[in-house]
């Protein structure tokens, strides 16, 4: 009989807990639908940045997004040079002035950065009202591990939601099934919030901080030309439509029971957040709030993506005859740093903006 020496027996236990592991995690990353389905080297647009809201009311969005979501902020100082350059990058007329702050969550650097623009006047708001017909940008995610008590914590502070705490069951695809908790806030601006927690050892929409809680993890919108849409974030940016399917909603998504809508995600390739969501209405007539979705109109009202090749987009743009808001140009941002940076229309009038990551 061959006896194994010890130091052999060592090697062969790291070997094999090295394999159980990696299986495991292979296990996982292909038993869901929304892991990659290319790789991070091919991508030309990455992952969702940032996001801009336009407010005046500086006070409210303290309350959900620092005290109620665990965000960090800090105030930007922005020199007349700088907001000159902003201003015809994103759009805004001279009469307007805004102070700038960041939130974002310093344990998580790939969460998506809020950029709150505090504006010393009132203009038109994106949305009418909370109701989810209503086309035009939707929500924040925020992916966490304790969805109940994140649920109690923004209802003390006085917001409420489309709907009460949700539980429901999503297919993987070898035809189990895992829980999802998910509640749909309803935050300042008429911005969602959406707190949501998948378990039975699924991985969270976007990584976690060491309290449990993540994000601004991916942001949604109500669109009602979503063949268009798709085509702009995939053939234009060059993103990845990783899941594209019609659920009917049971009332968790602020739509009347029984409405169905096409839920498309859209992610930067090889990536697992700071992706996009699109509902397109089937059998509901949505509703137009008639305001640009842009800032500085009062709501969500950018996106902002880093790119690999901003002339490569700037081509694929006019090919599809992209409305340009600004060419691109090279300027000291203070949340970007200096780099290169355009700005352009999606096709429902969203204002994106784009700047070279080299």
């Amino acid at each position: 009989m061959k006896v194994i020496e010890s130091g052999n027996v060592t090697k062969f236990l790291t070997v094999l807990v090295i394999l159980i592991m990696s299986n495991l995690i292979f296990s996982q990353k292909n038993n869901d639908a929304l892991a990659p389905k290319s790789n991070a080297k091919d991508a030309l647009t990455e992952q969702l940045h940032s996001v801009a809201i336009a407010t005046t009311s500086l006070e409210e969005n303290l309350l959900f997004y620092r005290d109620g979501m665990g965000l960090s902020v800090r105030p930007i100082s922005l020199s007349k040079k700088t907001k000159k350059i902003q201003r015809k990058l994103w759009g805004i007329p001279k009469d307007i002035d805004w102070d700038l702050y960041i939130f974002e969550r310093p344990d998580v650097p790939t969460s998506i950065k809020i950029r709150l623009l505090v504006l010393n006047k009132p203009t038109p708001t994106i949305h009418k009202s909370w109701n989810s017909l209503e086309l035009g940008p939707f929500s924040l995610g925020f992916p966490n591990t304790k969805q109940e008590e994140v649920d109690k914590k923004i209802r003390r502070l006085g917001f409420g939601s489309q709907a009460p705490l949700q539980n429901y069951k999503v297919n993987r695809p070898d035809g189990s099934k895992y829980n999802v908790y998910e509640t749909i806030f309803n935050g300042p601006d008429f911005v969602k919030g959406v707190g949501i927690f998948r378990g039975d050892g699924m991985n969270q929409l976007s990584p976690i901080d060491k309290n449990g809680m993540g994000g601004p993890g991916y942001s949604a919108q109500i669109v009602n030309n979503s063949d268009d849409i798709i085509d702009f974030y995939v053939n234009v940016l060059g993103m990845e439509l990783r899941a594209d399917r019609v659920w009917t909603t049971s009332g968790a998504l602020g739509a009347p029971a029984g409405t169905q809508y096409r839920f498309a995600l859209i992610y930067a390739k090889g990536s697992t957040h700071g992706h996009l969501l699109f509902v397109d209405y089937k059998n509901a007539t949505p509703i137009d709030p008639k305001v640009p979705p842009k800032i500085p109109n009062r709501g969500l009202g950018m996106w902002t993506f880093p790119v690999k090749d901003l002339d490569e987009v700037y081509k694929r743009a006019r090919a599809k005859n992209v409305e340009i808001i600004h060419k691109p140009k090279v300027y000291k941002s203070p949340l970007l740093g200096e780099k290169r940076v355009m700005t352009m229309l999606a096709p429902n009038g969203y204002l994106v903006e784009l700047f070279e990551n080299k």
